[in-house]
């Protein structure tokens, strides 16, 4: 009955019609998230080639700046997650900030397709503001379709994580076509190809979202006194103004950048743990658990996302792509993550149920220490290649890559399903929003670090083996050291917790 509501200890949850198994509308929005991953990753193996061609005429010299502004880019949409939360919180509710946000998405991927520096980066800043509307929130209405004692609610949340991954599976691979052998070649892609393909997807997930709300029954719609057009309005002029500030940090450079995100960190970190103090030791303990869990995160995702940075100069230079006579797209590595992540997430979900049952299942402090770990291997192994098997034309092979990624999903893996459930166990209770957060931002933190890694990594003249080698060596170590000395600290971490797991 399409009126009748389930009622759990906090909110109605209108009777949906299923389908295989789950709400209705967890289908609508499965395929407006693939569409919008469709658009964020469509875009991704292009970004730093596209800057060093059409900014620096190819020079070589130009991969050390488009790291720098990659790491940045990356960053300020996770900055930007944190007030496109609130946005949707508290002023225009969650569909309505979806829909400002995919507006503001696509209108940014079209501009950065015009050959101008200026205008770029300003598109990369309009897409910066409307993922920050889009991203966080259209996950919140995943939650939003079940009680919270469902039992599909975590089986809900994985089929939408599935959305994520195809989404970032079939982009690189499309939109590398479209580029290297409709409109343009393998020697000379036509890149603003790829960034119109990504605005046209983006808007495929604007309209499917629009006609399917519908179906939501109010799930997500503003309160009744928020209401009003006006604030659409208000929002839509303030995410205009907001635009010139991600403009101007990322013109100003990943090293200011990672100051102002430092002063951000540090001022929310101390509101955690002031609050955390207030209520007591024990939640000041896991105040201090969860800032030491941050740091590492940064630490991962400094070195997890050179991907779409020196791992793409490292692909298009020193990999031998050849196979059979056929050339592996630069492009195609990018959707190695989301198949290795398809593939492998039920595997490493049941070794943990597995190690559960025996009682032997790692704490959450070991599987960050995993995860840290996994990603220093996959830099081990780019040492070994670059050091023992490059070939008379300085390339190394193929699957070195390959599996470079493959590893790097298996840390991924281990590390970031348990974050945000990590924060939601350890935040204050009254700040549970401000340590996601802290999460967020620690991750935006990594990503211009990321950016600052592979610059260094790319040197003045261009990536060389050496270069890589030696970058990539600092990597495996400051990896392999930062997981080792998580798993010695990990009982220290285990008691700051108090039994969380």
């Amino acid at each position: 009955m399409s009126g009748a509501t389930t009622r759990n200890a906090e909110v109605a949850i209108p009777e949906f019609k299923q389908i295989m198994g789950h709400p209705a509308p967890l289908w609508m929005l499965f395929m407006t998230e693939f569409w919008e991953r469709f658009a964020f990753y469509g875009i991704r193996w292009a970004l730093v080639l596209y800057i060093v061609a059409q900014f620096f005429d190819g020079n070589a010299a130009g991969e050390s700046a488009a790291n720098l502004t990659y790491g940045s880019y990356l960053a300020v949409v996770y900055a930007a997650a944190l007030f496109g939360g609130y946005v949707a919180d508290r002023v225009i509710g969650y569909q309505r900030s979806i829909l400002i946000g995919a507006a503001f998405m696509a209108a940014g991927l079209f501009m950065i397709a015009l050959p101008d520096e200026h205008i770029f980066k300003l598109g990369l800043s309009t897409i910066i503001i409307g993922n920050g509307m889009l991203k966080p929130n259209i996950s919140t209405m995943v939650g939003k379709l079940y009680a919270l004692s469902d039992t599909r609610r975590d089986s809900g949340f994985t089929i939408f994580y599935m959305g994520i991954n195809a989404g970032a599976f079939v982009a690189p691979i499309l939109t590398e076509w479209l580029a290297s052998k409709i409109f343009g070649t393998n020697a000379m892609p036509a890149y603003k190809v790829v960034f119109i393909s990504a605005g046209v997807g983006m808007l495929i997930s604007l309209v499917w979202f629009a006609i399917g709300r519908r179906g939501l029954k109010g799930i997500g719609a503003p309160a009744p006194e928020a209401q009003s057009p006006m604030r659409i309005v208000y929002v839509a002029v303030g995410a205009l103004c907001v635009i010139p500030v991600a403009y101007a940090l990322l013109a100003a450079g990943a090293s200011s950048l990672q100051g102002v995100l430092s002063v951000l960190f540090i001022g929310l970190s101390v509101m955690l743990l002031v609050e955390g103090i207030r209520n007591g030791k024990v939640a000041r303990d896991k105040v201090i658990a969860m800032l030491l869990i941050f740091f590492f995160n940064i630490m991962f995702w400094m070195f997890f996302e050179q991907a779409g940075s020196s791992f793409t100069f490292l692909a298009d230079k020193i990999v031998d792509r050849q196979m059979f006579g056929w050339e592996f797209p630069n492009a195609y590595f990018q959707s190695v993550n989301s198949i290795a992540i398809i593939t492998l997430a039920p595997i490493i979900a049941f070794i943990w149920v597995a190690m559960g049952r025996k009682n032997i299942n790692p704490s959450i402090s070991r599987k960050f220490g995993l995860g840290l770990i996994f990603n220093a291997l996959a830099f081990g192994l780019l040492m070994y290649a670059l050091s023992d098997l490059v070939d008379a034309n300085n390339k190394i092979p193929f699957w070195t890559l390959f599996m470079v990624y493959v590893i790097q999903s298996v840390g991924e893996l281990c590390l970031s399903p348990i974050g945000l459930s990590m924060v939601t166990k350890l935040a204050p209770t009254r700040l549970v929003g401000l340590g996601m957060g802290g999460w967020f931002l620690s991750t935006g933190i990594g990503n211009n670090l990321s950016g600052i890694f592979a610059s260094f990594v790319s040197g003045s003249e261009g990536m060389s083996v050496h270069s890589a080698l030696h970058g990539y060596t600092l990597g495996f170590a400051a990896l392999m050291a930062g997981g080792v000395i998580l798993f010695l600290i990990a009982p220290l971490i285990n008691k700051l917790m108090h039994g969380v797991k």
